[in-house]
């Protein structure tokens, strides 16, 4: 049901302001990364951010099920299904909305635990129905009630289990008071992330398989090439029950190597839609730390990030399409909602629309049809911070109530594409679009989320089997797993 529930990771096949150390005239493979949000951020910008961040949490606040935990893949759609990624989002957004006084330290201790549970009660088979996931995996989308797959067309999804993990191992690592609440939230999150059994899921050479469905088919593609992979990789070496070897790091960024080249005049390891760069980097501070294909490139993953973001804003300023509105601040390429398969004219030539489908523009490929994503670029804010901020603002400002709501930004809008009188915009938000927003307002603005990952084991204990080395690596953190339990 493209562009109402679908897959939604695909792979490529398939302002003046100046904030902290960045400055945007003099970006370049070796340029500072920007510093946390200043204390001197003007009082409109902070009231701004604010008012984002906090629409944005009571969204997965809201919208989640108080009764298990789950959380829409996207809302409103009545009678939608709940999306594992989403919830992984979720659980992290709990400990932010404790820092933030948006709720107690209780109340989110609760949703937690409660999600948690849930999850591990859930039944792990193969058989096409009744089940949640196997091997440890989750399927990619599940009823909001029962929590079983929604239906036959949803994949066993290891990035959206990666995902789900990255909310699981922060509430490990956040919920680290000597209570029995929060020692039984660190318990069962280790329970189910040791179960996952990544080496099941190498189907094909030494790669992971995108996914799987029952009884007996893996997904033919593989997690190769730069992308959201990340994440995937860094649990699946970090595992201490389950683990892939070392080698596997090495050789997954030996595919690298097409990617890596010059878009709209900077230089990048290239995945053309934003939300490539920002999945694993919504829990990960690479700032600083590099693998051994970074070292030979002198970049990190952070800063890549962050030439990702300026060459989007480049080509909106090129706008080679002729879309109406791109510019300095009106940008943002990614996997989003779209007006639908049809066509229009515009400008004076007939053009054709998406649904739901992988915008972006980079050296690898370039599919754009006038559809902005507001999380492309608030996904981006801690990366470059100087260009995001006044791209959001002016989104708000000149397309204002329309595009956004009690929630934050909508998913996407056309200004191009005309629909009753007036441009397209969303009707809805999407979990994994609202997750990168507010992890990276969060993560710009104190590091918490960024923080508390660097104190759990597992997540370092892949990082360093996968060979990174400098930055914050240097110290070692506090570990953050229950009692009596060990790598």
């Amino acid at each position: 049901m493209l562009g109402v529930l679908v897959p939604v990771f695909l792979a490529p096949a398939l302002l003046a302001l100046n904030i902290g150390s960045a400055n945007a005239a003099s970006m370049d493979g070796a340029s500072a990364a920007p510093a946390l949000q200043p204390e001197g951020l003007p009082a409109a910008d902070t009231a701004f951010v604010d008012d984002l961040e906090k629409r944005t949490f009571n969204w997965f606040w809201e919208t989640g099920n108080p009764k298990n935990g789950l959380v829409p893949d996207r809302a409103p759609l009545p009678n939608g299904a709940a999306s594992i990624a989403s919830v992984g989002f979720g659980l992290t957004a709990y400990g932010i909305g404790v820092e933030r006084h948006y709720i107690t330290r209780q109340q989110a201790v609760d949703r937690t635990l409660t999600t948690l549970r849930f999850l591990a009660s859930l039944p792990q088979n193969d058989h096409v129905s009744g089940a949640a996931g196997y091997h440890g995996f989750f399927y990619h989308f599940l009823d909001p009630n029962t929590g079983l797959r929604v239906a036959d067309w949803s994949e066993l999804s290891s990035i959206d289990t990666a995902l789900l993990m990255g909310g699981v191992l922060f509430s490990q690592s956040y919920f680290d008071h000597d209570t029995p609440r929060e020692k039984e939230i660190r318990d069962i999150a280790d329970r189910l992330y040791r179960r996952i059994d990544w080496t099941w899921m190498k189907a094909h050479g030494p790669w992971l398989s995108m996914g799987w469905m029952p009884p007996h088919t893996f997904l033919p593609s593989d997690w190769k090439g730069y992308n959201e992979g990340l994440i995937i990789y860094l649990q699946a070496l970090g595992s201490p029950t389950h683990p892939l070897p070392a080698t596997t790091w090495k050789a997954w960024t030996a595919t690298y190597e097409n990617q890596w080249g010059d878009f709209q005049g900077h230089k990048l390891l290239n995945f053309a839609p934003m939300f490539g760069h920002q999945y694993s980097e919504s829990w990960i501070d690479f700032r600083g730390v590099q693998d051994a294909w970074d070292r030979a490139h002198n970049v990190d993953y952070f800063q890549n990030g962050r030439e990702a973001a300026y060459a989007q804003r480049a080509y909106a300023q090129a706008n080679p399409g002729d879309w109406k509105g791109y510019g300095p601040n009106i940008w943002g390429l990614t996997a989003c909602d779209g007006p639908g398969d049809a066509q229009q004219v515009y400008d004076g030539k007939k053009r054709h629309y998406l649904a739901y489908s992988a915008r972006g523009a980079g050296r690898d490929y370039i599919l754009d049809d006038g559809t902005i994503a507001p999380t492309a670029v608030g996904g981006s804010i801690a990366f470059a911070p100087e260009i995001a901020l006044p791209a959001l603002k002016e989104m708000r400002a000149r397309y204002g109530d329309r595009i956004y709501n009690k929630y934050g930004f909508l998913d996407a809008f056309n200004p191009s594409f005309a629909d009753q009188k007036s441009y397209w915009v969303d009707g809805q938000q999407l979990g994994i679009d609202q997750g990168p927003i507010l992890l990276m307002l969060e993560n710009w603005r104190s590091g918490l989320v960024w923080n508390t990952m660097k104190k759990n084991a597992y997540l370092r204990a892949g990082l360093e089997r996968a060979g990174f080395e400098g930055g914050w690596m240097r110290t070692k953190t506090a570990t953050s797993r229950p009692v009596g339990q060990s790598l």
